[in-house]
């Protein structure tokens, strides 16, 4: 084996390098602007599919595609051509046959010489069936349309999951299931447009930018606008604008947009994701959960073609009615001992303790009363389960339970015992609204890189007068996780990854 005349190169990579070097000299542009092509391969499967082994036309066409196979043998060359795939077809493959016979000596000897594995080609020809029965094209014709310098991956072989991932192009050549994946999720984001726009929703775009950072308790990418000279951030949610425009009088408003949270990064995390929150006017958190459940169970019968969900742990029923569990008499059960708002942070450390489960020593009773339905009751909900009544600190832009003080009106979506998304009667007095940003803002200043940040352009909106209304917010990420049953850096097309070096 001899050195490649370039040390970072590989020797295939070489040799793909000498070859456009070459077509080049010999004026054969090895990247021309257009080439011939009057069918996809799914056209010509479609059209043709009637062919019997053996069975020829006179029905010319052209061709074109990514070389996945190439078996090149004396008088008669075979190759099969992948088309790129679109929200209708998943990459067809045809086989083109180039024969000494059809397109000559020159153009045989120049296929065998200049084609790879990977190269794009155009095939013109007459559409036969092999004696195989294979429909294929009888190229008169070929042009190469894009000379390919790496090689492809072995398609029979498991590229592996962080290969996949990192090489994602690769990745999408090489699996039907990556190409699937993308084509399922864009039906499935359309499938969620399709029922807000049913029920008037408007679709609004707001700021990615953000002066003050909100809707969440998470912590932000921070950036720096040079042409204000000003720190921004990277929002975290989609939420305190799209309240702008309800106190501006849109009614039904949405957004399916990319939230940035500088957190950990694992099975069901993502440091980037995607988003869809609503809000609905004279609603309230039983009103917005009922689209909710009608949106997941649209993007089941837009992917899935059913609403019974198969996974590890038994099926997932999305059809029905959804439960409704409270939380402090659920974790009570669980527990085997009541839990109320009363209870003291002392009894709950000492549950925790008695069950594994962390938790930081400086934690009020009602976070603790969290994590603990977080760890011991949420992972074994596995059917459709809208967990409400939570304690305030859950969500400081909910509105006060209408029957109990000490709770507040929001659930969080749990399938699979995951969470979903969640929802809530939105908090519109900004009196309240103000105390509860303060005491955020206060507990940022003293270093809780979560806690949100005091925004009085927020609170100059709300003190306009908001309208009554429930809202909601849903991954999209891990809805995909849903009804795929993959792991969130597979449902993502190019997820965040550690850089090799």
């Amino acid at each position: 084996m001899t050195e490649p005349i370039n040390p970072e190169l590989s020797e295939q990579e070489q040799v793909r390098h000498d070859k456009r070097t070459r077509l080049l000299a010999e004026g054969a542009p090895p990247y021309p602007i257009t080439v011939p092509r009057t069918h996809s391969a799914a056209q010509v499967h479609q059209r043709w599919a009637q062919l019997e082994a053996g069975d020829e036309t006179q029905d010319v066409v052209s061709v074109s595609g990514r070389v996945v196979f190439i078996r090149n043998t004396g008088k008669l060359c075979f190759a099969t051509l992948q088309d790129g795939f679109t929200l209708a077809e998943s990459g067809t493959r045809l086989q083109v046959m180039i024969s000494l016979a059809e397109v000559g000596e020159e153009s045989l000897a120049a296929w065998k010489a200049d084609v790879d594995l990977g190269d794009f080609v155009s095939v013109t020809g007459r559409v036969i069936s092999s004696k195989r029965g294979e429909l294929s094209v009888l190229a008169s014709s070929w042009e190469l349309a894009s000379k390919a310098l790496r090689p492809l991956p072995t398609l029979h072989k498991d590229l592996g999951e962080e290969t996949r991932v990192r090489q994602r192009y690769a990745d999408l050549v090489a699996r039907p299931e990556a190409r699937d994946m993308v084509r399922t999720r864009a039906l499935v984001t359309h499938a969620i447009r399709e029922v807000l726009h049913d029920e008037g929703y408007i679709e609004l775009e707001t700021p990615v930018l953000q002066l003050v950072h909100g809707g969440a308790a998470a912590r932000p990418f921070r950036t720096h606008l040079n042409a204000f000279d000003i720190d921004m951030t990277l929002r975290i949610a989609l939420e305190l604008y799209l309240k702008r425009a309800m106190v501006g009088g849109a009614d039904r408003v949405y957004e399916i947009g990319r939230i940035f949270r500088n957190e950990g990064i694992d099975s069901s995390h993502s440091a980037e994701f995607t988003m869809l929150e609503a809000y609905q006017a004279w609603g309230d958190q039983t009103t917005i959960a009922a689209m909710t459940q009608r949106v997941i169970q649209r993007a089941a019968d837009t992917a899935l073609g059913t609403r019974t969900i198969v996974t590890p742990a038994g099926e997932i029923e999305l059809d029905g009615e959804w439960a409704w569990k409270p939380v402090y008499p659920t974790l009570s059960e669980a527990l085997g001992e009541e839990i109320t708002p009363a209870t003291d942070a002392a009894r709950l450390r000492a549950i925790a303790d008695q069950r594994g489960v962390e938790y930081d020593p400086g934690w009020v009773a009602q976070k603790l009363v969290m994590e603990l339905f977080g760890e011991i009751v949420e992972p074994t909900l596995l059917q459709p389960t809208f967990v409400c009544d939570y304690p305030p600190i859950a969500q400081p832009l909910a509105r006060q339970h209408r029957s109990n003080p000490d709770l507040i009106e929001a659930w969080d979506l749990i399938i699979g015992g995951v969470e979903r998304g969640t929802g809530f009667s939105e908090l519109i007095d900004p009196v309240i609204q103000r105390e509860r940003l303060v005491a955020q803002s206060l507990k940022a200043a003293a270093g809780d890189p979560e806690a949100m940040e005091l925004d009085e352009d927020f609170l100059a909106a709300l003190e306009f007068g908001a309208p009554p209304m429930g809202g909601m917010g849903l991954g999209i990420d891990r809805l995909m996780m849903l009804l795929t049953g993959a792991g969130i850096r597979e449902t993502i097309l190019f997820p965040l990854l550690k850089p090799l070096v």
